[in-house]
């Protein structure tokens, strides 16, 4: 059902646990399932040097949680901003239909994490544009 990436971000994830005084700090849960996600950024001129998380959840999520920390990691906001979905679902070698919520989970922490930076050094949110099928900010609607 997971493949072998899915399963190894899930027993051996990486960048657990929380970073002091953040950058900025990103949440968001899915209510239908129960996952929750908390992503927790340091920025410095405007790259994210670091990234942690906590997530409550299946494999999926903290799977998920795991290889978007990895991804953004070193990248400018806008490049981090950019990740998609799917692309924390392809860099994990795909996930089942029914867990690409979790990967929609990591892109909207992300998202949330980088407008707290952008909010607390005194600058504007950047806008998602919600899917109009189910309501989140996904490129393409996976759900």
């Amino acid at each position: 059902m997971y493949s072998e990436k899915v399963m190894d971000h899930f027993t051996n994830p990486r960048n657990v646990g929380m970073i002091e005084d953040p950058s900025g700090v990103g949440e968001e849960g899915n209510p239908s399932c129960g996952d929750i996600m908390k992503m927790y950024l340091k920025v410095e001129n405007d790259i994210i040097v670091d990234a942690k998380f906590q997530t409550f959840g299946c494999g999926a999520a903290i799977a998920s949680s795991s290889m978007a920390t990895e991804m953004i990691k070193g990248k400018t906001l806008e490049e981090a901003w950019t990740l998609s979905n799917k692309a924390v679902a392809e860099a994990l070698d795909g996930l089942p239909p029914n867990k690409m919520h979790c990967s929609v989970l990591a892109e909207e922490t992300i998202h949330k994490a980088i407008n707290d930076y952008l909010v607390k050094s005194g600058r504007e949110p950047w806008g998602d544009e919600e899917c109009s099928s189910c309501g989140h900010d996904c490129d393409t609607c996976e759900l």
